[in-house]
């Protein structure tokens, strides 16, 4: 059997050595390989989901080193994907967690099958992927899409479970991102499904793997039954293990800053004195629940770079009652709505906002704003 190895990102905590990382990104070599596994791909996305660094921040750091728009739109457009999400997500909040612009069809079963959480597709560069998923939190963009085409589009899972499966493990998750992506694969967020065969993985992934179950031409998925050894599914257990819940040092004269899995920016009102607060709701957790390393990185991100913060586990009412707090600051972000206080706007790419039902009616806009 063919062995098929993939390289294994490494994630600095610092965000000296996160802006060095981001200023050795070659956008050009991104558009040209990004679709390869092996490709120039940035390796920033845990660092823009958990808001230590912005898509405005990257945008610019990468214009102001003299690249023209022209040359780098499809790195631009990856960034202003990211945005167009957060968009849909403030639009349409709870719905996205539904079947958004169509129903999903045929829908075998509402779990996930086993052979994909075992890493036992047959596919070698898939498995692969997973395993060294589990050991990193990191998914290439492309593997996504090749793991969400057989959860839906052949074993004929509901998105849902499976989003939830993949959204758990990642060190950049990002439910918008993820719940539209997976939507869009099976189909009920685009016109069409998303399908790839063998020749597409290995001509991506390095492999050269034959006579496997997508070894077949594209005409003939539309009529290719359910593969015997993904039939067996599972429903999920996710549990979120927050740490134990310490008591909070405060300083009334001070007004407090709400930090929370959306938001560790080191530079938020770096000099303004303050109580800093790393809020981790329980009932944030319950609904999306996400793994052990994910909490140790967000923890460790945070504590590395974001002088004096202080760890609360709780609710935000609660945290507000109990310590007293007068005057409170957070950032934008669809789960943040039950907060209160002042809040301030997260730093968006464009000034395009609003929901539009396609990408590329939200680029067409968002275009206008770049001097081409």
């Amino acid at each position: 059997m063919e062995l098929f190895e993939e390289e294994l990102p490494i994630f600095p905590l610092s965000y000296a050595e996160i802006m060095q990382r981001l200023r050795r990104v070659d956008p050009i070599k991104y558009g040209a390989t990004r679709n390869y596994l092996n490709g120039a791909v940035s390796y920033l996305s845990p660092y823009i989901s958990r808001g230590v660094i912005s898509t405005k921040l990257v945008l610019a750091e990468i214009l102001g080193r003299g690249f023209k728009p022209a040359q780098i739109e499809k790195f631009i457009q990856e960034l202003a994907w990211r945005d167009y999400w957060q968009l849909v997500w403030i639009a349409k909040g709870d719905a996205i967690n539904q079947d958004l612009k169509h129903q999903q069809k045929p829908i075998s079963n509402r779990q996930i099958s086993n052979a994909i959480v075992d890493a036992k597709t047959g596919i070698i560069a898939i498995d692969t992927a997973i395993r060294n998923f589990y050991k990193t939190g990191y998914l290439h963009n492309h593997m996504r899409m090749y793991i969400a085409a057989i959860a839906c589009n052949m074993s004929q899972s509901h998105w849902k479970v499976p989003a939830q499966w993949m959204y758990f493990h990642l060190l950049d998750a990002d439910w918008a991102s993820n719940a539209l992506s997976w939507q869009w694969v099976a189909g009920a967020n685009s016109n069409k499904k998303y399908v790839a065969n063998q020749d597409n993985i290995n001509k991506y992934c390095g492999t050269n793997q034959k006579k496997s179950f997508l070894d077949i031409p594209y005409e003939q998925f539309a009529s290719l039954d359910i593969p015997e050894h993904l039939k067996e599914t599972s429903p999920l257990n996710l549990q979120t293990v927050l740490p134990k819940p310490e008591a909070l040092r405060i300083d009334k004269n001070l007004p407090s800053h709400i930090y929370n899995f959306y938001n560790v920016d080191p530079l938020w009102k770096k000099d303004t004195p303050a109580n800093r607060i790393l809020l981790l709701e329980p009932s944030h957790f319950k609904q999306y629940p996400v793994s052990q390393k994910s909490i140790d990185f967000i923890l460790s991100i945070s504590k590395v770079n974001i002088e004096n913060i202080q760890i609360y586990v709780g609710e935000f009412e609660t945290l507000v009652a109990d310590y007293e707090l007068l005057n409170v600051f957070y950032k934008e972000h669809p789960l943040n709505n039950h907060y209160s206080g002042i809040k301030e706007e997260r730093d968006w790419m464009f000034e395009v906002k609003g929901y539009y039902p396609s990408f590329y009616s939200f680029w067409k806009k968002c275009k206008k704003q770049l001097r081409y």
